[in-house]
């Protein structure tokens, strides 16, 4: 039996979809509803809040934390209770919340309410992100890498949708509008990815495992088991790589308080210099540009190694965040808006990758909390700013993600190019030179 066969083999026991494109299209619409729009719509409605809800720059940025802090919740669930990825109730049940939380956003102009409501929203989206990531990966194991980067581009798909839909409405609608049309456009996307097939029980895996254990003298190259065998592999090299995964931990880290900066006040930062539908229109052009990049930065690691790519897709972003302050005018903020949207995904394909590739205990999940903590940070650090506009938050942003850079480059220095990469979600092979080590990562 051949390696190929083996690798195929235990996804379709473990109940593959036939149709590969629509699992992609059902878990793109939930990633759209739970973080294009539950998350990030709050982006360019947020100046529309400013002069029609009286809300100060300070309480916005509060609002913007009390997402982050819900998301941060709403991920450890799912780290510490693993079954509630397999929960095709919770998964429906998170998207009924979310839009909610959308729609009742209009109905007070009491900011302690708005943040329990963002707090909530944010539970929703870790959830509903969770839930369909771990569908990907379970159910789309055995296809190319980059459908499940497609995937990951339905978070572009619902920013710019969104923020497309505010546009729209702004010149003949209030903040009150922009809310409800969100929530409708959530609804429509919990609509679309109502079937979606969450992870296959763990007995499926078990079984699956067991199968690959019998067959693995046939193979030409040895495999290994991942989720128990990962772990306690991951135990005993470890420490051969904890210089390596400092550096990571730290740029990711760094990374979540400097993109979250701009992912929140970007909007509000180019309408202050440049007043009328720009901002609006830079922010959809964010989601657009977002759509391909994780499989294209997937495709990029052909060439490249990972360490190599974070550096460069962390300096590019820098560059991004910091035009509108630096430069200002519609063309900068337009090639901000290119450039945010098309790594901001990558850098969170890439780092999680390189976590897994190092194969550190519970990488992912210490990459994860490590971002998340990063995002809680982010407003915070730039409250004291706004009070003399949004221009010096950028600033302070686009510093923070050069110095995540600057870890990165840390990172390359001897990095271990050549250790088995292992999935989280799959018996896999030692790559052959032909495969990308990309491919490998991406389903990440």
């Amino acid at each position: 039996m051949s390696v190929r066969a083996l690798r195929a083999s235990p996804a379709r026991s473990a109940g593959a979809p036939h149709s590969p494109w629509r699992h992609v299209a059902q878990a793109a619409a939930a990633l759209a509803a739970g973080m294009g729009v539950g998350r990030f719509v709050y982006t360019p409605i947020l100046p529309l809040m400013h002069a029609g809800a009286g809300l100060s720059a300070g309480a916005g940025a509060n609002l913007a934390t009390a997402n982050y802090i819900g998301y941060l919740l709403g991920a450890l669930v799912g780290i510490l209770a693993p079954a509630v990825v397999r929960s095709r109730a919770l998964l429906r049940a998170s998207l009924v919340v979310l839009t909610g939380t959308l729609a009742a956003m209009p109905a007070t102009h009491d900011t302690a309410e708005w943040f329990a409501l963002r707090l909530l929203a944010g539970v929703a989206s870790a959830l509903i992100f969770v839930i369909a990531v771990s569908s990907l990966l379970s159910h789309l194991r055995e296809y190319p890498a980059h459908l499940p980067g497609w995937a990951f581009g339905g978070v572009g798909a619902g920013i710019a949708l969104s923020g497309l839909l505010v546009l729209v409405l702004r010149p003949v609608a209030d903040w009150r509008a922009a809310w409800w049309a969100s929530a409708a456009l959530a609804a429509l996307l919990a609509a679309a990815s109502w079937n979606l097939r969450p992870e296959a029980p763990p007995t499926t895996t078990q079984a699956t495992q067991a199968t690959v254990t019998m067959q693995v003298t046939q193979a030409t190259q040895a495999t290994q088991a991942t989720t128990g065998t990962a772990a306690t592999a991951d135990s005993s090299r470890g420490p051969r790589t904890h210089r390596w995964f400092t550096a990571l931990f730290a740029s990711y880290t760094l990374e979540g308080i400097g993109y979250i900066i701009a992912g929140t006040f970007l909007v509000a930062a180019i309408e202050q210099s440049s007043p009328g539908p720009l901002g609006g229109g830079a922010w959809v052009l964010v989601g657009l540009a977002a759509v391909p990049s994780s499989a294209l930065w997937a495709r990029l690691g052909h060439r490249w190694s990972r360490p190599d790519l974070l550096l460069a897709a962390l300096v590019v972003q820098a560059v991004g965040i910091a035009l509108p302050a630096l430069i200002g005018g519609a063309p900068a903020a337009l090639v901000s808006a290119v450039l945010f949207g098309a790594t901001f995904i990558g850098v969170s394909t890439l780092a999680l990758a390189t976590g897994a590739h190092l194969e550190f205990p519970r990488s992912v999940a210490l990459l994860t909390a490590g971002y998340s903590v990063g995002q809680i940070l982010g407003p915070l650090v730039a409250a004291p700013l706004l009070h003399h506009g949004y221009q010096q938050a950028l600033v302070l942003a686009a510093s923070v993600v050069l110095v995540a850079a600057a870890a990165a480059a840390v990172l390359r220095i001897g990095f271990p190019h050549h250790m088995v990469v292992v999935r989280a979600t799959a018996p896999v092979r030692q790559p052959a030179p032909t495969e990308s080590a990309a491919d490998a990562g991406s389903h990440r």
